[in-house]
């Protein structure tokens, strides 16, 4: 995946291999709904809780650390509870921008020990997590959630790795 934009602010995130994780995620996402990651553009910041709480403040007005934050380059939503999103159209460069997403080092370690997971899976989670809100899902109903959930489920599965809401 060529598209990859990622800037690592917190050295923690570089002993994990952030870039691989993040493009292992993104790459089965895309590929898992028939999206071609070599044209899609994802960008990415490694930062810690200070950082994203800022960003958090700044974009949602909640002061407070949180895991991963995402900021589609355009709006995607469904049109119904429960549907999918239309998928991304290209630009007349041939690139599709998907967006923005941020994640924090110090909420994702604690979140993963809390759980008895490795840190790695739950990245790599988060990071599908938020691929899929560029693409539009979200969990802000129940059907939405049941639907995003299942995709994340589905394609951390074929990663290898466990349901992560069993």
């Amino acid at each position: 995946m060529d598209t990859l934009d990622i800037s690592i602010e917190d050295p923690r995130w570089e002993i994990l291999d952030l870039s691989a994780l993040v493009t292992r995620a993104v790459t089965a996402t895309l590929n898992y709904l028939a999206l071609d990651p070599d044209t899609a553009e994802v960008s990415l910041l490694g930062c810690d809780d200070a950082r994203i709480a800022g960003l958090n403040a700044d974009f949602r007005g909640k002061p407070t650390p949180t895991n991963i934050l995402s900021w589609p380059s355009e709006e995607r939503a469904a049109m119904s509870p429960g549907s999918k999103p239309l998928p991304p159209e290209p630009g007349p460069d041939g690139l599709t921008v998907l967006g923005d997403i941020a994640i924090a080092y110090d909420t994702c370690a604690a979140e993963a020990a809390a759980a008895g997971k490795p840190i790695a899976d739950h990245v790599t989670h988060l990071i599908v997590h938020g691929t899929l809100h560029l693409l539009g899902y979200d969990h802000e109903t129940e059907p939405d959630a049941a639907l995003m959930e299942g995709l994340e489920r589905k394609i951390l599965g074929n990663l290898g790795l466990d349901d992560p809401y069993r």
